[in-house]
Protein backbone atom coordinates (compact mmCIF):
# COMPACT_ATOMS: atom_id res chain seq x y z
CA UNK A 1 0.00 0.00 0.00
CA UNK A 2 1.78 3.43 -1.31
CA UNK A 3 0.48 6.37 1.70
CA UNK A 4 1.13 9.98 0.48
CA UNK A 5 1.80 12.32 3.31
CA UNK A 6 -0.22 15.41 2.57
CA UNK A 7 -1.27 17.14 6.19
CA UNK A 8 -0.02 20.45 6.10
CA UNK A 9 -0.08 20.58 10.19
CA UNK A 10 2.75 17.59 10.12
CA UNK A 11 4.44 18.45 7.02
CA UNK A 12 4.99 22.14 8.63
CA UNK A 13 6.61 20.28 11.91
CA UNK A 14 9.20 18.56 9.95
CA UNK A 15 12.59 19.95 11.06
CA UNK A 16 14.97 21.36 8.39
CA UNK A 17 18.07 20.42 10.58
CA UNK A 18 16.33 16.75 11.32
CA UNK A 19 16.00 16.19 7.67
CA UNK A 20 19.57 17.45 6.69
CA UNK A 21 20.78 14.93 9.02
CA UNK A 22 18.60 12.36 7.88
CA UNK A 23 19.81 13.02 4.26
CA UNK A 24 23.32 12.82 5.27
CA UNK A 25 23.05 9.35 6.78
CA UNK A 26 21.23 8.05 3.92
CA UNK A 27 24.12 9.47 1.89
CA UNK A 28 22.57 12.32 0.05
CA UNK A 29 25.03 15.45 -0.56
CA UNK A 30 24.40 18.84 -0.70
CA UNK A 31 25.19 20.66 -4.05
CA UNK A 32 24.74 24.38 -2.69
CA UNK A 33 22.41 26.50 -0.37
CA UNK A 34 20.90 29.21 -1.61
CA UNK A 35 20.99 32.13 0.97
CA UNK A 36 19.28 30.70 4.20
CA UNK A 37 16.23 29.49 2.07
CA UNK A 38 16.92 26.60 0.91
CA UNK A 39 19.55 23.55 0.10
CA UNK A 40 19.67 21.49 -2.70
CA UNK A 41 20.23 17.92 -2.12
CA UNK A 42 21.17 14.68 -5.08
CA UNK A 43 21.82 11.65 -4.99
CA UNK A 44 22.18 8.92 -7.13
CA UNK A 45 20.82 5.47 -7.03
CA UNK A 46 22.87 1.97 -7.78
CA UNK A 47 21.28 2.39 -11.25
CA UNK A 48 22.14 5.40 -12.44
CA UNK A 49 19.26 7.22 -12.01
CA UNK A 50 19.80 10.93 -10.43
CA UNK A 51 17.52 12.32 -7.75
CA UNK A 52 17.17 15.85 -6.31
CA UNK A 53 15.57 17.21 -3.52
CA UNK A 54 14.98 20.83 -2.83
CA UNK A 55 15.18 21.34 1.20
CA UNK A 56 13.29 24.40 2.20
CA UNK A 57 15.11 25.94 5.51
CA UNK A 58 12.86 27.96 7.35
CA UNK A 59 9.20 26.92 8.33
CA UNK A 60 7.11 30.45 7.89
CA UNK A 61 7.33 29.35 3.91
CA UNK A 62 3.78 29.58 2.34
CA UNK A 63 5.12 26.48 0.21
CA UNK A 64 7.44 24.57 3.29
CA UNK A 65 4.59 22.07 3.67
CA UNK A 66 4.21 21.09 -0.11
CA UNK A 67 8.16 21.53 -0.45
CA UNK A 68 8.81 18.80 2.43
CA UNK A 69 5.57 16.62 0.70
CA UNK A 70 7.73 16.61 -2.28
CA UNK A 71 10.73 15.84 -0.30
CA UNK A 72 9.48 12.65 0.58
CA UNK A 73 7.86 11.78 -2.65
CA UNK A 74 11.60 12.32 -3.85
CA UNK A 75 12.73 10.07 -0.87
CA UNK A 76 10.14 6.96 -1.17
CA UNK A 77 11.29 6.94 -4.80
CA UNK A 78 14.94 7.05 -4.69
CA UNK A 79 15.42 4.60 -0.80
CA UNK A 80 12.20 1.89 -2.16
CA UNK A 81 10.50 2.83 1.43
CA UNK A 82 7.34 4.04 2.34
CA UNK A 83 6.84 8.06 3.15
CA UNK A 84 5.63 6.67 6.51
CA UNK A 85 8.68 5.04 7.77
CA UNK A 86 10.66 8.01 6.63
CA UNK A 87 8.15 10.31 8.48
CA UNK A 88 8.60 8.37 11.55
CA UNK A 89 12.32 8.78 11.10
CA UNK A 90 11.73 12.75 10.53
CA UNK A 91 8.83 13.68 12.98
CA UNK A 92 10.12 15.27 16.40
CA UNK A 93 6.79 16.43 17.16
CA UNK A 94 3.13 17.27 16.16
CA UNK A 95 0.70 20.26 17.99
CA UNK A 96 -2.71 19.26 18.96
CA UNK A 97 -3.06 15.40 17.74
CA UNK A 98 -5.75 12.88 18.97
CA UNK A 99 -4.13 9.44 20.04
CA UNK A 100 -6.42 6.22 20.57
CA UNK A 101 -4.09 3.77 22.85
CA UNK A 102 -3.68 1.04 25.34
CA UNK A 103 -3.07 2.02 29.07
CA UNK A 104 0.32 -0.44 29.44
CA UNK A 105 2.09 1.30 32.63
CA UNK A 106 1.01 3.54 35.45
CA UNK A 107 3.27 5.45 38.29
CA UNK A 108 0.75 7.18 40.81
CA UNK A 109 2.17 9.98 42.19
CA UNK A 110 0.89 12.79 44.97
CA UNK A 111 -1.14 14.68 43.37
CA UNK A 112 -0.74 13.33 38.97
CA UNK A 113 0.05 10.28 38.14
CA UNK A 114 2.37 9.16 35.04
CA UNK A 115 0.75 6.94 32.68
CA UNK A 116 2.13 4.86 29.58
CA UNK A 117 0.19 3.96 26.68
CA UNK A 118 0.75 2.46 23.19
CA UNK A 119 -0.50 3.98 20.47
CA UNK A 120 0.20 4.66 16.96
CA UNK A 121 2.04 7.51 15.34
CA UNK A 122 2.67 7.69 12.18
CA UNK A 123 1.83 4.17 11.21
CA UNK A 124 4.03 2.86 14.02
CA UNK A 125 2.99 1.12 17.41
CA UNK A 126 5.19 3.73 19.78
CA UNK A 127 5.07 3.76 23.61
CA UNK A 128 4.21 7.19 24.74
CA UNK A 129 4.33 8.65 28.12
CA UNK A 130 2.04 11.41 29.87
CA UNK A 131 1.43 13.00 33.08
CA UNK A 132 -2.11 13.54 34.00
CA UNK A 133 -4.29 15.06 37.38
CA UNK A 134 -6.58 14.00 39.61
CA UNK A 135 -9.97 12.97 39.10
CA UNK A 136 -8.87 12.04 35.39
CA UNK A 137 -5.97 9.87 36.39
CA UNK A 138 -8.33 7.63 38.13
CA UNK A 139 -9.99 7.13 34.77
CA UNK A 140 -6.45 6.23 33.24
CA UNK A 141 -6.77 3.80 35.84
CA UNK A 142 -9.76 2.48 35.19
CA UNK A 143 -8.80 1.97 31.49
CA UNK A 144 -5.62 -0.34 32.69
CA UNK A 145 -7.56 -2.72 34.78
CA UNK A 146 -10.19 -3.23 32.28
CA UNK A 147 -8.21 -2.83 28.98
CA UNK A 148 -10.03 -0.50 27.52
CA UNK A 149 -8.84 1.69 24.55
CA UNK A 150 -8.66 5.38 25.24
CA UNK A 151 -8.09 8.59 23.41
CA UNK A 152 -5.96 11.35 24.29
CA UNK A 153 -4.99 14.95 22.76
CA UNK A 154 -2.15 16.77 23.56
CA UNK A 155 1.45 17.82 21.96
CA UNK A 156 3.16 15.15 20.75
CA UNK A 157 7.05 15.69 21.50
CA UNK A 158 9.81 13.14 20.31
CA UNK A 159 12.82 12.80 22.53
CA UNK A 160 15.33 10.54 22.07
CA UNK A 161 13.66 6.99 21.04
CA UNK A 162 10.67 8.02 23.11
CA UNK A 163 7.28 10.28 22.74
CA UNK A 164 5.66 12.43 25.45
CA UNK A 165 2.26 13.96 25.21
CA UNK A 166 2.37 17.39 26.28
CA UNK A 167 -1.05 19.53 27.52
CA UNK A 168 -2.78 16.29 27.46
CA UNK A 169 -6.69 17.06 27.34
CA UNK A 170 -10.04 15.16 26.65
CA UNK A 171 -8.48 12.09 28.19
CA UNK A 172 -11.50 9.43 27.67
CA UNK A 173 -12.08 5.45 27.15
CA UNK A 174 -12.56 4.66 23.79
CA UNK A 175 -15.45 2.48 24.45
CA UNK A 176 -16.81 2.53 20.75
CA UNK A 177 -13.73 0.59 20.22
CA UNK A 178 -13.73 -1.36 23.48
CA UNK A 179 -17.31 -2.93 21.84
CA UNK A 180 -16.07 -3.29 18.60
Amino acid sequence: MIVTVRDPKILKCLEPERVRTYLQIHHWLEQRQIEDKAAIWTRTSETGQEFEILLPLKPEFLDFPRRMAEMLQTLEVAEQISQLEILSDLLTRAPNVTIQGIVTNLQEGATTGKITFMGVVVGKLQRIQLELDEPVYELAVKAYQARIPVLCQGDLVKQGRSFLLHNPHNFTLDLEAWKG
